[in-house]
């Protein structure tokens, strides 16, 4: 039998996956994995049922359907003030994911450098690597885990290609915020290097607070890839459909990769999302009100454990530190978690190079509310 030299020697199966295959092994409650246990508008699932019905089952634009494209302009007028073209700026994708790979693969080369911050997402890396570059991880510091900018600029040299942001951050939440997108600016003045901002979670921001875009700071836009998720917006993870805005020479090299990487994404699904935002606008506006529901009623659930925690400022995530409960490594306390308690979370060592001396899990509570009361009743009997 022949082996193949691996391009990723560090890569197996993700966390996710793992857990998501003990919590249905152990009959627990899987609050790790990132996706609802419920549906998204039922408008827009009818919709895709007649679209497909309608015949509209052939390959799409490889830019993504104009009536889609048209309406992520609207919202991006809307929400954050730019104004962006459909025909050059906004690019359809099959989820997120891809969006940020194809944007990874289109201007990182060998040898170049890439400053990630840890507890980083964990597609990041191995795009990094399989360009040939090299990942520079900064570690976010507990307890609020905001950007050092000092350390940003003594990690910054004449390799450093690309800066890629996640916020609202997954797994802790934080934000970036003007100031950050100011220290930003004034750190990559007068470089080449480029930002990649991974937005995922822009519309669920809680306590009233704005989601600080790189679309809204016109001097950081001009050097950006920003990346969105209709699946986190929409309830439909399964969908894989998102998108990347970049300026329109950032996004003739992003469509150079994807165009022989997917092609083109969903046809049925595009049209449908371009219904939905059209027909009904207000459910972005909408989101973080449903979500800060789940966090405030998880969270006050939750209180009487022995876990300690401060409510999340943005995504559906809530980390909590446990070292109240247990001395384990937080691997070890995820597994003993599924197994004596029925409940699945992820550690979020995992997402960092070098773990720092926390010992932090994640929940996920874009569940049902009976699904969060469920499982808080049995975390609170740890």
């Amino acid at each position: 039998m022949i082996y193949p030299h691996t391009k990723l020697p560090k890569v197996g199966t993700t966390i996710f996956s793992v857990m998501s295959q003990m919590a249905a092994e152990h009959n627990a409650i899987n609050l790790s994995q990132g996706f609802p246990d419920f549906d998204g508008p039922s408008a827009l699932l009818e919709a895709v049922g007649r679209y497909i019905a309608q015949g509209a089952n052939q390959y799409a634009p490889m830019t993504g359907v104009p009536a889609l494209r048209e309406q992520i302009a609207q919202k991006v007028a809307l929400l954050y003030g730019r104004e962006v073209s459909v025909d050059h700026e906004i690019t359809v994708t099959s989820g997120a994911t891809e969006a940020l790979f194809a944007a990874i693969a289109a201007v990182v080369r060998s040898d170049d450098e890439v400053i990630i911050f840890d507890p980083a997402y964990d597609s990041y890396e191995p795009a990094i690597e399989l360009n040939g570059a090299k990942a520079v991880r900064l570690q976010l510091q507990a307890p609020d885990f905001r950007v050092n900018w000092d350390e940003v600029s003594a990690q910054i040299t004449d390799k450093t290609r690309l800066i890629i942001l996640n916020s609202p951050h997954n797994p802790t939440g934080t934000t970036l915020d003007a100031d950050d997108l100011e220290r930003l600016a004034e750190l990559v003045e007068g470089t080449d290097i480029l930002l990649l901002g991974d937005e995922v979670y822009e519309h669920i921001v809680f306590d009233n607070a704005p989601h600080h875009s790189l679309l809204t700071h016109a001097q950081l836009y001009e050097r950006s890839f920003v990346v969105s998720s209709f699946g986190k917006t929409y309830h439909t993870t399964g969908w894989k459909v998102g998108y990347c805005i970049a300026p329109p020479a950032l996004s003739v090299e992003l469509r150079k990769v994807h165009q022989y990487l997917t092609f083109s994404t969903s046809t049925p699904m595009q049209l449908a999302l371009a219904d939905i935002m059209r027909d009904e606008p207000q459910h972005v506006s909408e989101l973080p009100a449903f979500y800060q529901h789940k966090r405030d009623l998880f969270c006050d659930l939750i209180q009487p454990s022995r876990f300690k925690f401060t409510p999340t400022s943005g995504t559906y995530f809530q980390c909590v530190d446990y070292s109240a409960i247990s001395d384990l490594p937080d691997v070890e306390f995820c597994k003993w978690l599924i197994e004596k308690a029925g409940v699945a979370a992820i550690p979020v060592s995992v997402f960092c190079e070098a773990p720092p001396d926390i010992r932090l899990v994640r929940f996920c509570f874009a569940k049902s509310d009976e699904t969060l009361r469920a499982a808080a009743e049995r975390i609170c009997a740890i």
